[in-house]
């Protein structure tokens, strides 16, 4: 049995439960939170050899690691600031992430316009007198971002005529437009990303369990020394008792650490990022990414090329439900209009085929009434003196180092030397990537004759070398191969697979974190959930009342949604 398969999910909990016997040996690691951080923290545990378990309330990567604008980066927007560490740091992990999981981190080229009357373009705080000078400062500001890469670097930034920036991006407002540059960052898809440390994570023995939620903590003597947790599905209690408990729980660590009973010790200021989700046709744009070079609150946004789509955003405003972020009509106003400054095509709201919000856990000031945008996207890791660990802080690109700080500190309690394997570790699906990948793809084509090129490319962008599973159950199906959606590459297999795989327990799973069909579908997932549906039906065993519940309840989510966005 796979140990993310979804039957393996209640042999998991079985095992969880068995560490709070006295006669058992407790794990070496429980970690709180499957998002990005989480898996991280768990895959670099487990292996440096510790015994690890991973809960998670929700669903994988169900908060901001789904949320994110995918991109893998430095983040040109830091170095007004001089932060360079910051800057340095995500580049050397970019480096990283494109060298260990190649199919699902991508290099992207970015093109960046610069218009005359500018006053603060790429967040600069000052602009030079007319703006006498500000392409050099560019050039500059560039050539430092490429050094801070150094052997890592993708390529090197260079300068844009006026004409060759129209080419990257035709629709482009032409008045005023004066040159450009194109510097190159990497995208991912998230949530794969999520779900390849994890199955990563479990390969080295990891006990993994989504809608498995910690209600309390137990101690002994003022030490923590387990959790009480809450099968959320089967609304069942199991204890679990680890030596070393982390918290990474994103934007709820004060919520988990306030379960102890003290003050917490993290200060955490939700920022909300929404993102809009448009067809590449009605932008014009191809394969490089656009920087909208100024906003009126001199945030950076970005228009990138994703998938079969195009991602607008971000947002950065305040918190309101965290269990919920929603888009509102203020925050998709927000973005049209800034879209539409430089933008000839004019986009309404009709022209939107999706929206998401999520979370950012950022550092908290103690100023009062300090901007989310100035706040810290830097990590920090705190030992409270119950023993609790709590990582918060930093973005998806710096993952990896955010769990090696993590388990540098609970080695140092152990007096374990420091190792750092993840360094050089390929995520599942990537070793032997991308010459082995193109083998199974290239065999596994023409035997079936039955998938045409986009799906073929598709799967080798998700599933990397595991695709040959993805294949496997269509070999033995052929109606598998048949797509979810007209106009997209998923296919039915992928439903499968995610059930013995990746530990999709719902329909809102597969349709929002398994595969992305809630933000590229124009019905948002809605024509095809009763179908996903009877596909898990057959491997979950569900009865027709129970599906019918899991249907329902995806079409009030989603129309939920649908109905924020316009208030």
């Amino acid at each position: 049995m796979q140990p993310l398969s979804s039957h393996a999910r209640r042999q998991n909990l079985a095992h969880l439960h068995k560490s709070g016997d006295p006669s058992r040996s407790p794990f070496d690691v429980l970690v709180i939170g499957g998002g990005v951080t989480g898996a991280g923290v768990a895959l670099d545990a487990a292996a440096r050899g510790y015994k690890v378990a991973l809960v998670e309330k929700t669903d994988f990567a169900s908060g901001a690691s789904s949320k994110s604008t995918k991109l893998i980066h430095g983040g040109i927007r830091y170095l007004p600031n001089f932060d360079f560490a910051l800057v340095h740091q995500g580049l050397v992990e970019r480096g990283l992430l494109l060298q260990n999981a190649p199919f699902l981190v991508e290099p992207l080229a970015f093109v960046l316009p610069i218009y005359a009357g500018d006053r603060h373009p790429v967040g600069m705080p000052f602009t030079p007198p007319r703006g006498i000078g500000l392409g050099q400062l560019l050039d500059l500001g560039l050539s430092f971002y490429d050094g801070f890469a150094g052997r890592r670097n993708v390529k090197r930034h260079r300068h844009l005529s006026r004409e060759q920036v129209l080419k990257f991006a035709p629709a482009l407002v032409t008045e005023r437009l004066k040159e450009g540059f194109i510097y190159y960052d990497a995208q991912t898809n998230d949530v794969r990303l999520t779900l390849a440390l994890l199955r990563t994570a479990a390969q080295f023995g990891a006990t993994i369990v989504n809608y498995a939620e910690v209600t309390s903590f137990m101690k002994k003597d003022g030490t923590i020394t387990g959790v009480c947790v809450c099968d959320r599905l089967r609304n069942q209690e199991v204890m679990v008792c680890a030596r070393h408990i982390v918290n990474a729980t994103g934007v709820f660590s004060q919520q988990v650490e306030a379960l102890i009973g003290a003050t917490p010790l993290v200060q955490v200021e939700p920022s909300k990022g929404v993102h809009l989700v448009f067809s590449r046709e009605d932008l014009q744009l191809a394969d490089a990414a656009l920087v909208l070079p100024e906003t009126d609150d001199r945030r950076l946004l970005f228009v990138i090329p994703w998938q079969s789509r195009v991602i607008l955003g971000t947002t950065d405003t305040g918190a309101d439900d965290l269990d919920h972020p929603t888009v509102t009509h203020a925050d998709v106003a927000y973005l049209l209009n800034h879209l539409n400054r430089y933008f000839s095509t004019h986009l309404t709201t009709e022209h939107i085929i999706s929206t998401y919000a999520g979370y950012r856990p950022l550092v908290k000031s103690r100023t009062a009434g300090a901007a989310t945008a100035k706040l810290s996207r830097n990590h920090t890791v705190l030992q409270s003196p119950s023993g609790l660990v709590t990582i918060v802080g930093g973005k998806l690109t710096t993952y990896r180092r955010m769990a090696q700080d993590t388990v540098d500190v609970l080695s140092r309690r152990d007096g374990y030397r420091l190792v750092h394997p993840t360094e050089n570790l390929p995520l599942q699906g990537s070793v032997g990537c991308p010459k082995l990948q193109q083998e199974i793809l290239s065999t596994s084509r023409s035997a079936l004759g039955t998938l045409d090129e986009e799906i073929v490319a598709h799967l080798g962008r998700s599933y990397g070398t595991e695709a040959h599973k993805v294949l496997q159950l269509i070999a033995e199906d052929t109606s598998l191969a048949k797509r979810l959606v007209d106009d997209l590459p998923y296919v039915r297999a992928e439903v499968l697979y995610a059930c013995r795989y990746e530990m999709a327990m719902t329909p809102y799973d597969v349709l929002a974190r398994r595969t992305s069909i809630t933000l590229e579908d124009r019905q948002r997932g809605l024509g095809v959930v009763d179908t996903i549906a009877q596909l898990m039906a057959r491997e979950h065993s569900w009865t027709t009342e129970q599906r019918a519940e899991l249907v329902v309840a995806y079409r009030a989510a989603i129309e939920q949604q649908m109905a924020a966005e316009t208030t």
